[in-house]
């Protein structure tokens, strides 16, 4: 993490060109442990070791600060974050360290001002929330990976309520919904999983998705236009998963990566992290 190197990249809608751009962080704030990408193509990232969230703008030479949340919630990190633009909404889980592990929940900050506007805590003193997904119903959905749970936030609730909580969910980390099918992750076991919900919304007990190669570390998960993509931490690799009933082919679309926990499509290109170095990039998205 020797220097900082922002290329001008517009991410908006149609009008993201293909190519690849990369940015780092300053030395003093590493982590970067989520990404997501605002509807002016800005690209936002949260802290995983500080209350922080960057913002780095198209055209732009160097990452900002667009939250800083220490008098608001000290001592707390941001893991998923993710863009609302539907209610101008920056959704992030958000933990703070206390003794025998993390306490969490979901904080809802102003897309245009990063004011906070909501803050909810999971049940229980030890939790973690770690990623989430905007689902067809316009609910949010979120992972507890340390108590094998999932929740929903309907649309305008204050607080969430336990949709599921199964075994196969010990290690739950990313959410993401393709084609309407909720989909997760499961970091620990190195598994996805779908979710299969019934004619009333009633959730059923996760069925288990054969992946046709090596899968380690399965993290960031999100999908767009049809199409599916992860992050395995531990290879440090990006991958696509081409989902056909309850199997997955794995195209590898960047290896050699350092801890990726992060995945977002963004028009023609896909922005993911690499934690340990401080940085994140763009590739061009398969057609």
């Amino acid at each position: 993490m020797n220097r900082i190197a922002v290329a001008a990249l517009i991410l908006l809608g149609t009008f993201v060109p293909a190519g690849a751009a990369e940015f780092t962080l300053p030395p003093a704030t590493p982590q970067p442990e989520s990404l997501t990408v605002a509807p002016d193509g800005s690209v936002l990232m949260g802290s995983g070791n500080a209350p922080l969230v960057w913002r780095v703008r198209p055209g732009a030479t160097t990452p900002e600060t667009f939250i800083d949340d220490s008098a608001g919630a000290p001592g707390s990190f941001f893991s998923g974050v993710l863009s609302d633009p539907a209610s101008n909404t920056l959704w992030a889980c958000q933990s703070v360290n206390v003794t025998g592990g993390r306490h969490a929940g979901v904080s809802a900050f102003d897309l245009t001002t990063g004011k906070n506007k909501l803050r909810w805590f999971m049940p229980g003193d030890l939790n973690f929330c770690n990623d989430i997904a905007l689902g067809p119903d316009k609910a949010l959905y979120i992972t507890d990976t340390r108590n094998a749970k999932l929740y929903r936030l309907a649309p305008g609730a204050a607080a969430a309520e336990l949709y599921l909580e199964n075994s196969q969910f010990n290690g739950i980390d990313g959410v993401t919904f393709l084609d309407g099918i909720l989909y997760v992750t499961n970091v620990t076991f190195g598994k996805i999983y779908r979710v299969p919900v019934d004619a009333v919304g009633k959730p059923g007990a996760p069925v288990d998705i054969w992946v046709d190669a090596p899968f380690a570390g399965p993290d960031g998960l999100r999908a767009e236009n049809g199409h599916m993509y992860v992050t395995e931490s531990r290879p440090g690799r990006v991958d696509e998963l081409v989902i056909k009933g309850d199997t997955a082919h794995v195209v590898v679309l960047k290896d050699g990566l350092k801890q990726p926990s992060a995945v977002q499509p963004a028009g023609d290109v896909i922005w993911f992290n690499q934690r340990a170095l401080g940085s994140a990039m763009s590739i061009p998205a398969p057609k």
